[in-house]
């Protein structure tokens, strides 16, 4: 009995995990299977129901349109991802339970580490975008004591959001505001920025090929920030060319996908990703 793993979502010929997982079974030497899977809306249920009965499934992620539709069907799901919302994982256990978790969070945080390591005198984000990565991102974030200022097309749906998962410690205000807020240029100077870690983060698929650019006017980016946009295709985005350009460090999309895998190989394999060499012949599969 060889075990497997899968993704699961509609559409899902799109996703890049099977290549990222298959990656790491042969470099670990595990003898185990990552395959794709093609779950609509209706049929969620029924599959579940198969796979729980199924011991060589060890669990599956869970993409679009289905990451919140899964928590009435699971039999616990992770502080976390009950935070969140959304189950991007789902791990069976060997009586056949069902745990969801949440691993967008700590993959999104991973590459941030080194940073969020050190004291500042205050953490700053913003974040465009209000779906479902979005709110992987806030609670993360929040966790991590930053001043949000949340942008979507709807600034309630914002406000709701943020009110729901960053609760204010020590005075701090979050603020929503409209994505438009960010387009046009701004002749806002900002403050000395010494000891102040500013985050900019692209949480939308704006930008995405097929998808309508990003408009942000990089006068409302904080001299020094961080620029990291989620989006994975194309892992290099218009925005993040622009922030390089500009001599803004960046953070793509690839990083976080590769984070979140990780935390879900280890949960399906019970072994950590092997990644000794930085990543770097991943990232070049996935880029071919």
């Amino acid at each position: 009995m060889i075990p497997y793993a899968e993704v699961i979502g509609d559409p899902i010929a799109q996703s890049k995990s099977p290549v990222i997982h298959g990656h790491w079974l042969d470099r670990a030497g595990i003898a185990g299977e990552y395959r794709r899977c093609l779950v609509t809306a209706d049929g969620l249920a029924d599959y579940l129901a198969t796979r729980r009965a199924d011991p060589a499934w060890r669990g599956c992620n869970v993409t679009m349109p289905h990451k919140q539709a899964v928590l009435p069907l699971l039999d616990r799901v992770s502080p976390l991802a009950a935070r969140i919302g959304a189950v991007n994982t789902i791990v069976r256990g060997e009586d056949g339970t069902l745990t969801g978790h949440n691993t967008d969070a700590p993959g999104f945080l991973e590459p941030l580490r080194p940073l969020l390591a050190e004291r500042h005198l205050l953490r700053m984000a913003r974040v465009l975008g209000t779906g479902g990565a979005a709110r992987a991102i806030v609670a993360a974030l929040a966790d991590e004591g930053f001043v949000l200022v949340l942008a979507g097309r709807d600034p309630a749906k914002a406000r709701a959001l943020l009110d729901e998962l960053a609760p204010v410690h020590g005075g701090l205000e979050h603020h929503a505001v409209a994505l438009d807020h960010f387009a046009g240029a701004t002749g806002f100077a900002f403050d000395d920025r010494h000891g102040i870690l500013d985050l900019v983060v692209n949480a939308s698929p704006l930008g995405m090929a097929g998808q309508p650019p990003l408009a942000l006017d990089l006068s409302h980016v904080p001299p020094g920030s961080i620029v990291y946009d989620i989006v994975t295709h194309p892992a290099r985005t218009p925005l993040l060319d622009e922030a390089a350009a500009a001599g803004l460090p960046t953070v793509d999309g690839l990083t976080m996908l590769i984070g979140q895998a990780a935390e879900a190989f280890a949960l399906f394999f019970g072994a950590p990703a092997p990644r000794q060499d930085g990543d770097a012949e991943l990232r070049a599969l996935l880029a071919a």
